[in-house]
């Protein structure tokens, strides 16, 4: 949750100091019914999951545009706006303006599934590695290596994927920690998984909408993983899920489908396939809602509801002895 809030948080800036400035000034009102209006409207029209969450829009624009009247405040219009964006239970939708930033909190449709202080006193040690973005070191008498990788910060690159797969080259498997992931570059996932494929892999496939019907969308297009030119990881792989791996976590998950290789243990992850885009409300606030789908291999966009794991495990939160999660994945590579 906070992963995510933070990267919001860190536009801030850039949106704020665009209000009033983005929009045509003959178009500009803070009248809440324009408001309402204009931001219903570009949802229906470009928002992409509609089908696939079985969302009822225009029964959504019944119950808030009632909420509306005479003279509210800028805040009793937010609250109405940004709930409304609620509905749509995607955590790539959001309202922003200088005093809130509306957003659903996908990773509450499930438990907290990750305790980071209890991997790292009673699996890591305290003198793990941090290489890049990545925490890592030997776990279960040295046989299996774990990763913790808890966000796509845009910085994986060669000497920081070499370095970690290199060093667990000759364990029995690896485990990849992406629990309570909230995402950021894309760039990352394909550097990731092209260490873990022998031959260019098709992993799933994409599309954008491009029209006001709510099937208008352009050609399903192929996503493809190539073998990086170095270093690969070729054992047995776990990667680590939960509700909290979301947006570029959930691509990755995706993809892991198709890797025969790697095998995907937690719970199912909070979905967020679908790339952002937006605009500026008339009166200034900004917002962003989802336009693309990502598809699985047999073209279906169900996985934006979540990419459900190969292996089902929870952690239990009356035993903080140890991570149910984690040893399940131990068993696996043993």
């Amino acid at each position: 949750m906070m992963m995510k809030k933070h990267i919001i948080l860190a536009v801030l800036p850039i949106l704020i100091s665009c209000e009033k400035v983005l929009f045509e000034e003959d178009l500009a009102t803070t009248d809440p019914k324009a408001n309402f209006e204009y931001l219903w409207n570009e949802c229906n029209e470009k928002y992409s999951y509609f089908e696939v969450k079985q969302i009822d829009w225009d029964a959504v624009k019944t119950e808030y545009e009632a909420k509306l009247f005479e003279g509210m405040t800028q805040d009793s219009l937010f609250n109405v706006l940004g709930g409304m964006l609620t509905e749509l239970r995607d955590d790539h939708v959001n309202l922003i303006s200088n005093f809130n930033v509306s957003f659903f909190g996908v990773e509450f449709l499930g438990q907290d599934n990750f305790y980071g202080r209890l991997i790292e006193e009673n699996y890591l040690n305290r003198d793990y590695y941090i290489s890049g973005p990545f925490g890592h070191n030997f776990i279960s008498n040295d046989e299996i290596g774990y990763v913790r990788f808890a966000s796509f910060p845009g910085t994986v690159d060669d000497t920081n994927l070499d370095f970690v797969l290199d060093r667990y080259k000759d364990t029995k498997g690896l485990i990849l920690d992406l629990r309570e992931n909230g995402g950021g570059a894309v760039s990352d996932i394909f550097k990731i998984l092209s260490r873990f494929v022998e031959e260019k892999t098709l992993t799933n496939y994409s599309r954008i909408k491009n029209g006001p019907g709510r099937n208008d969308f352009s050609e399903a297009e192929p996503v493809y993983v190539s073998p990086h030119n170095g270093i690969r990881y070729t054992n047995k792989v776990i990667m680590l899920v939960d509700r909290g791996t979301y947006s570029a976590g959930s691509f990755t998950a995706l993809a892991t489908k198709a890797l025969p290789n790697i095998i995907l243990m937690g719970d199912t992850t909070g979905g967020g396939l679908g790339l952002p885009n937006g605009g500026q409300l008339p009166n200034g606030w900004t917002y962003r809602f989802s336009i693309t789908q990502a598809l699985t291999l047999d073209k279906s966009a169900e996985f934006e509801n979540g990419v459900p794991p190969d292996i089902r495990v929870l952690f239990d939160w009356n035993d903080l002895t140890k991570d149910e999660v984690l040893e399940r994945a131990i068993l696996e590579l043993q």
